[in-house]
């Protein structure tokens, strides 16, 4: 598995740390590994962008 690197806020991070650590995990890293592997589950199967732009006018991401 090749990685790539992303940006976030200190303040966001040091919140998942903080989240990550009390909830067992034994990296932040993976902690939001399994964040987004959970959220992507729920488009996967999606047909076309517009299934995909439902699903997240339906879970609040975009009005």
């Amino acid at each position: 598995m090749s990685k790539t690197k992303i940006k976030i806020d200190k303040d966001l991070y040091q919140k998942v740390e903080k989240i990550a650590e009390a909830a067992g995990y034994s990296s932040t890293e993976e902690f939001i590994y399994h964040l987004l592997e959970k959220e992507i589950a729920k488009f996967e199967g999606a047909d076309s962008e517009e299934e995909i732009k439902k699903r997240l006018k339906g879970l609040g991401y975009i009005s």
